[in-house]
């Protein structure tokens, strides 16, 4: 496996939609950015961390379902430490989205003395939401305006633009797409978004995609991998504690579990494309159980 990923990818609408956001800025009084509570730091938009730092902020940490519980609360009060209020949120089942309203009032409340010195008394706080794709965006807004509001689509960039909508007396907020960045920061924050389906898996080699992650459960979340494909432990363990290259290590745990999961080719050869399609989907779905990929 090449452990080298060149990682670049930045289509002309997204610098159209950036452009877009740092004009739209000035007309907005809280920024609230949906991150993957999976990958907190590499689902957080760089490019736009600049343009908002002199925003009030609220971070939400989405599809808290899919991520470890410990890990998610841990990094609540990382952002808390740095001033950020953080909301814990499950969008597909509308959970933490009344505590994302009541963080964005006390703000507000916070605010009234500022807001009135601007001439803006009894006016309605504006909130821009943010993300990069498929930290669901979409999902959280439509429970948060209680109606199918914004167009919900699998590629990154479908969501229309702009538009305001009323979520309750008092708060007003405004969509804009998810955006991603020119370069990424790192080969780790590429793989992450890789691993989580933010980049679409014909983008990088999906083997060399799940390779990775599965080097990366195995030295984190090792039980989740031995229960779910209900592979013998000491066989694991003999294999992991072998003087082997790690990397060899790895391809012959991704070997026993292609055999289980019927991963075969005619005359035996094992069906690496179909074991990753399976990998990614499964550790996407949670069906490894709740994981965290960054941890504070």
């Amino acid at each position: 496996m090449d452990n080298k990923m060149n990682i670049n990818w930045y289509p002309g609408h997204m610098a159209k939609t950036k452009r877009q956001i740092i004009e739209d800025l000035k007309l907005i009084d809280v920024v609230v950015e949906i991150l993957d509570a999976r990958i907190p730091v590499s689902s957080q938009n760089p490019d736009v961390k600049e343009y908002i730092k002199n925003k009030n902020k609220v971070m939400v940490l989405n599809k808290s379902d899919l991520a470890d519980e410990n890990e998610t609360k841990k990094w609540v009060k990382y952002f808390e430490s740095k001033g950020i209020p953080a909301v814990i949120t499950d969008s597909s089942n509308g959970k933490g989205i009344n505590d994302v309203i009541k963080t964005v009032e006390n703000i507000a409340k916070e605010n009234k003395e500022k807001f009135a010195q601007k001439g803006r008394v009894g006016k309605s706080i504006r909130i821009m939401i943010i993300g990069i794709p498929n930290v669901g965006k979409s999902s959280f807004i439509n429970r948060i305006t209680k109606k199918n509001t914004a167009q919900v689509g699998n590629r990154p960039g479908v969501t229309r633009q702009k538009q305001w909508i009323r979520i309750k007396d008092g708060i007003e907020l405004m969509d804009t797409p998810g955006v991603l960045w020119p370069k990424f920061e790192s080969e780790e924050v590429g793989l992450n978004l890789a691993f989580t389906g933010t980049i679409k898996d014909d983008i990088l080699e999906k083997t060399e995609i799940a390779f990775q992650l599965i080097k990366f459960l195995v030295n984190n979340y090792l039980k989740n991998v031995v229960e779910r494909y209900k592979l013998d432990e000491i066989l694991v363990n003999n294999i992991l504690n072998s003087d082997e290259e790690e990397n060899d290590k790895i391809m012959q745990i991704i070997d026993i579990i292609a055999k289980k999961r019927g991963a075969i080719l005619s005359g035996g050869r094992l069906d690496y494309e179909k074991i990753s399609i399976i990998l990614l989907d499964e550790f996407r779905s949670g069906k490894m159980g709740r994981i965290t990929i960054e941890k504070v």
